[in-house]
């Protein structure tokens, strides 16, 4: 007995960024070079202080011969470079791995002259160039840190082959008391320090950018996944609609047929399955024109008002055991054009609240700044807590039901998509409640496209 091969399975890759999300990866990949930055224009700063303290304790307080003019010209250098980069952070233009690399090795360069005036090699603030090969390692890629590695090296091999000693006494066995150790201590007090203040805050700027990113590639996978949803829903409405059609033809064919005419209970049965089947009909077209398609139907003007009021109509006739209490606090009404998926959406929500509280249910609409409020209230036994943490995500359920917490998942990627957001909270006096916020630019006709749908 022979079977059919299977195909091997492709390894599952993560999806591709879409266009919008792509550009949201790269504006949060730029802010994160800027903050990058930024945090290198303070630590200059905080070096630039340092090492004015330093030339003053030395040269003043413990009297060690350095040429104190030579330095500060090297700090004059610092500074100017320093408010260079002050004006490029302010451009904030997208922060190049290039040029991070070009203004640390600014600072080594900066740190070589100063040492190189200052004893070279057997200055104790030597192990400064350990903090700058640190921060290429965090800030910078493989190649470019390798890059710190191999100039920092070779400053310091030419620091101890070219640069003058401080004439100082090998006074190492007076701890604390010998300048040496002393600046030895001050160098380790000092790296250690900067790299905690300073690698905290890179990392944590590192780490919000990796979690932005993984929220868009997350929203990604998630629309893709609508997408794949689309597309079956409308496969399957396509190939439903003939045999509805036809369903609907037979049965009024049966109404007039005199078997059944001659029946009152026969006649109303077949009075019924012909009400489901066009039904049937109506949640087709709906879904047909969710995806784009039309089955005869346009999308109509009307105003957020009316529109509201035509989805609780609908939602009540579909629901006639429904104890739904609505208010429409929304203000002066405003011109829009139907939209089928925002229909979905709040009769979604309402058929939520009816399942988990036939008893009672609430409808808020009303208007804030710029927004459209829709609350949905009911006193059913609320959101679970590990539900809460992951409202809209899909398959995130308590229902039971295989494929269930679909619902929530359409109804926050359909307000995301019209720039809007969804919350959910558990009610103090029991129940939940659903807070739907969609921007009125969204949803409203613009004034000159109202007077040509109404003209």
């Amino acid at each position: 007995m022979t079977g059919r091969r299977r195909p091997a399975t492709a390894p599952t890759m993560p999806p591709a960024l879409p266009a919008p999300e792509l550009a949201a990866a790269r504006t949060a990949s730029a802010a994160t070079g800027l903050k990058n930055l930024q945090q290198l224009i303070q630590l200059r700063w905080i070096a630039v202080f340092g090492q004015i303290v330093t030339i003053e304790v030395v040269h003043y307080g413990f009297g060690i011969p350095i040429p104190v003019r030579s330095m500060l010209a090297v700090l004059a250098a610092l500074v100017l470079f320093n408010i260079a980069s002050l004006l490029r952070w302010r451009t904030r233009r997208e922060v190049t791995d290039a040029e991070l690399l070009f203004a640390l090795l600014v600072d080594v360069g900066m740190l070589t002259a100063q040492l190189y005036l200052a004893g070279g090699a057997a200055n104790p603030f030597v192990f400064l160039y350990l903090l700058q090969v640190i921060l290429g390692a965090v800030l910078l890629p493989a190649w470019a840190t390798w890059t710190m590695v191999a100039v920092t090296s070779a400053c310091f091999a030419g620091l101890a082959l070219f640069a003058q000693p401080l004439p100082l006494r090998p006074d190492h066995d007076r701890g604390l008391a010998s300048p040496y150790v002393l600046g030895m201590l001050v160098c380790f007090a000092l790296n250690a320090a900067l790299l905690v203040t300073f690698i905290g805050r890179i990392v944590a700027n590192l780490r919000e950018r990796d979690t932005r990113l993984a929220a868009l590639r997350q929203r990604a996978a998630e629309e893709e996944h609508i997408v794949r949803m689309g597309l079956l829903a409308s496969g399957a409405a396509h190939e439903l609609g003939t045999p509805l059609s036809t369903l609907d033809v037979i049965l009024g064919d049966w109404q007039h047929l005199p078997h059944f005419s001659s029946d009152p209970e026969l006649a109303q049965d077949v009075a019924e399955m012909q009400t489901q089947v066009r039904r049937c009909k109506s949640i087709v077209s709906g879904i047909l024109l969710s995806a784009g398609e039309t089955r005869g139907e346009s999308s109509s003007a009307t105003t957020v008002c009316t529109f509201l009021d035509d989805v609780v109509a609908d939602w009540r006739r579909r629901r006639p055991d429904n104890r739904l209490s609505y208010l429409n606090r929304f203000g002066q009404d405003l011109p829009m054009v139907s939209d089928s998926a925002l229909k979905q959406m709040i009769g979604n929500v309402l058929d939520n609240a009816f399942e988990a509280s036939p008893g009672m249910q609430e409808f808020e609409a009303a208007r804030t700044d710029d927004a459209l409020l829709l609350a949905v209230r009911d006193r059913g036994p609320g959101f679970a807590p590990a539900m809460l943490q992951h409202i809209g995500k899909p398959y995130q359920s308590t229902k039971g039901r295989p494929g269930g917490g679909l619902g929530l998942f359409l109804v926050v990627n359909v307000a995301r998509t019209l720039g809007g957001s969804v919350a959910a909270r558990n009610r103090a006096e029991g129940g939940a409640e659903l807070l739907i916020t969609l921007p009125l630019t969204a949803i409203v006709l613009p004034a000159d496209d109202a007077e040509d749908a109404h003209g």
